[in-house]
């Protein structure tokens, strides 16, 4: 077995093996897996990801591929996350009246 790369956390260390998992490369855990502590940063929360020597270039591309992803991943529009200010609210407010207020006066008379 080779060491492949160390991760923080054990949620990582299981996505990453589940990765390697899925690609037919053997992965073995080792660390701060099932700690009762759950340390999250750290060396205490290091875990290293070993595979056999004869995977161990096809894991490499896997990681490798894993790095891609997550550079070339798109971020979230910025409009989605902002909660609304109140000069919005005051320009809604305004439209409401503006497309109610006759109508309610049309109906009044």
């Amino acid at each position: 077995m080779e060491q492949l790369t160390s991760v923080c956390g054990s949620f990582e260390a299981r996505v990453l093996a589940a990765r390697l998992y899925d690609e037919g490369i053997d992965a073995e855990l080792r660390g701060a897996l099932d700690s009762p502590y759950g340390f999250t940063v750290g060396d205490m929360a290091r875990v290293d990801v070993f595979v056999p020597l004869e995977q161990s270039q096809d894991a490499q591309f896997v990681l490798l591929a894993i790095e891609v992803d997550a550079a070339t991943e798109l971020p979230e529009p910025s409009y989605l996350s902002r909660p609304l200010t109140w000069p919005f609210w005051i320009v809604l407010v305004a439209f409401v009246l503006a497309v109610f207020s006759p109508l309610v006066h049309s109906l009044a008379y």
